[in-house]
């Protein structure tokens, strides 16, 4: 009996009024379907007060605690991703992206990619989550997106970006900015689900293959000099040095050369005065025959 006892290392007294009352008989899981009957017979033997040879005390098997229950773990689980499920919930500004689509980050994120688009052309969307003419167009716009891939969208959230807005003069949402290589920003407006016409108009008459002569441009100078005026925001900005005229060459201990004399202008002959040559040599002929 204590090898039994030794072995199995997981039996507990109790009194015997309460054996009586509630007394279970639990094996361990790591012996289910494994243990012999031998033991099972035994087991029950020492529970019975019978034949018990504890002086009225029974013997029974407890349940490894720390063991969860079967079934528990599923359970949290299962409300675990359910709860990390709904965190990672998209927003509609987020829904139906394209490739080439992204939120702008930053003040100098906005000039970056407007500088790095080379010929590319540029749409600036800027919206505001609250925004519902805004919630209703997105899904056009990724139509749109999806149907002209080298067209680049950037989308400018303006409740992230008050002050940035501010500072590009952009107090109406929905609104769009077109920029496109050396031109700049080619057109800006606002427009709904009722007005995309307008949307459309403009993106395909900017969206054609042209080649811009110079440097892109982006953002205009007084729009830089905004933003990096703007103590709200960590940009910078340096103003691009104006050309200055050439000044004039002087030459030195050169003589001055008086301006040549005027000829007078002599009246020109009236008409009948005029004589050809052949007259002329005529006469001369006549006289010297004389």
């Amino acid at each position: 009996m204590a090898e039994l006892l030794s072995k199995a290392n997981l039996f507990s007294y109790f009194n015997q009024d309460q054996h009586n009352k509630s007394s279970i008989s639990v094996f361990p899981k790591s012996c289910a379907g494994s243990c012999s009957m031998k033991l099972r017979s035994q087991a029950l033997r020492l529970s019975s007060p019978l034949t018990s040879d504890f002086h009225g005390h029974g013997v029974v098997f407890q349940e490894n605690k720390a063991i969860p229950k079967r079934g528990s773990s599923s359970k949290f689980s299962i409300s675990a991703q359910t709860g990390l499920r709904i965190g990672k919930a998209q927003r509609w500004w987020e829904k139906g992206l394209q490739p080439n689509m992204r939120e702008v980050a930053s003040a100098q994120d906005l000039v970056e990619s407007l500088s790095n688009a080379g010929d590319k052309l540029v749409v600036v969307d800027f919206f505001s989550p609250g925004c519902g003419g805004c919630k209703a167009l997105h899904p056009k716009i990724c139509q749109l997106a999806e149907m002209n891939p080298d067209v680049q969208f950037l989308q400018v959230n303006y409740e992230e970006h008050k002050s940035m807005c501010y500072s590009l003069n952009v107090h109406v949402l929905p609104f769009f900015r077109f920029y496109r290589g050396a031109h700049g920003r080619v057109c800006s407006f606002s427009c709904t689900n009722a007005t995309i016409k307008k949307f459309k108009d403009a993106l395909a008459k900017h969206t054609p293959d042209r080649c811009g002569l110079g440097p892109t441009k982006g953002l205009e100078e007084k729009e830089l000099l905004a933003l990096a005026a703007n103590k709200d925001l960590s940009f910078n900005y340096t103003p691009k040095p104006h050309p200055m005229p050439a000044p004039a060459v002087e030459e030195v201990g050169l003589a001055e050369v008086p301006p040549p004399h005027s000829i007078p202008n002599l009246p020109l002959p009236l008409p009948s005065t005029l004589k050809s040559t052949q007259e002329i040599e005529d006469k001369t002929l006549v006289s010297a025959g004389r």
